[in-house]
């Protein structure tokens, strides 16, 4: 991903198209609301009539779940045709809902505007992740609330290609595929215009967070135990308290998770 602004391969828009309106893509949607909300709770901050910025918005779902809570959304997309979606599919929102072509290395709004900022999906196909989540964190207020996820280099399991172990292949090798999905080969990465280039483990991302001022909870922190069974509930305890087991359970799962909270 560079910072212009496309028009995107037909098929990749009639992909995530297709995609943002499956009963996965509102779950997943309300869970990252519940969860974020549930953090913001437990750490003491305002959990209502929220300015949210949905940075690299897609077609508008996630943004949806948001608005139909009550909250407030802008949202940025470097794509023309997934924006005028998102435009149209929120329009009965009115004012409360905001959609903008604008590239998530140059977001067109001011310091300390938003309560929270979701990257959903998004650091691993931008070419200056650092600069993406200086970004974020530039237009979010102290005290804000910021969410992303992305790929994991520890699990070997992976959605972004289509190739076996993809995650642990080294970096010469990566770099060949996304040379391949951008010429002759672009079904193995789902014909995006801006492949996944980067692999991330959740300490590398915490730690460049905290150099920027943000205090970062990884999955396990994020996770909810309630209505949970009581195996589930002593699992995740004991992988809080012992780095080993959290190691571990971050190798077995395919996504990287984090949830910040930036410092006064």
């Amino acid at each position: 991903m560079t910072d212009g602004v496309h028009d995107n391969d037909p098929r990749f828009v009639k992909y995530y198209l297709d995609a943002s309106l499956t009963d996965r893509a509102f779950e997943r949607a309300a869970g990252i609301k519940a969860a974020v909300l549930r953090m913001r709770a437990g750490l003491g901050d305002e959990t209502r009539n929220l300015l949210v910025a949905d940075i690299g918005c897609n077609a508008g779902t996630q943004s949806r779940c948001w608005l139909e809570a009550g909250h407030r959304v802008r949202g940025v997309d470097i794509s023309r045709e997934l924006v005028e979606a998102a435009r149209s599919r929120n329009a009965v929102f009115g004012e409360r809902a905001e959609f903008t072509v604008a590239s998530a290395l140059d977001l067109p709004w001011e310091d300390e505007t938003f309560d929270v900022c979701l990257l959903p999906e998004l650091l691993e196909h931008v070419d200056d992740w650092q600069k993406c989540l200086q970004e974020a964190t530039r237009v979010l207020k102290p005290g804000g609330s910021l969410f992303l996820s992305t790929t994991n280099v520890l699990c070997p399991k992976q959605q972004e290609y289509a190739l076996p172990l993809y995650s642990w292949y080294p970096k010469r090798l990566k770099q060949y595929w996304v040379r391949r999905a951008l010429s002759d080969a672009p079904e193995v990465a789902n014909f995006a215009t801006y492949p996944a280039v980067h692999w991330f483990s959740p300490h590398q991302l915490a730690s460049f967070l905290r150099s920027l001022g943000v205090m970062a909870y990884d999955r396990f922190d994020v996770m909810d135990s309630a209505n949970r069974s009581v195996l589930t509930r002593v699992a995740l305890a004991a992988i809080r308290k012992c780095p080993p087991l959290r190691f571990a359970g971050h190798v077995l799962t395919p996504s990287t998770i984090i949830f910040g909270r930036k410092l006064s």
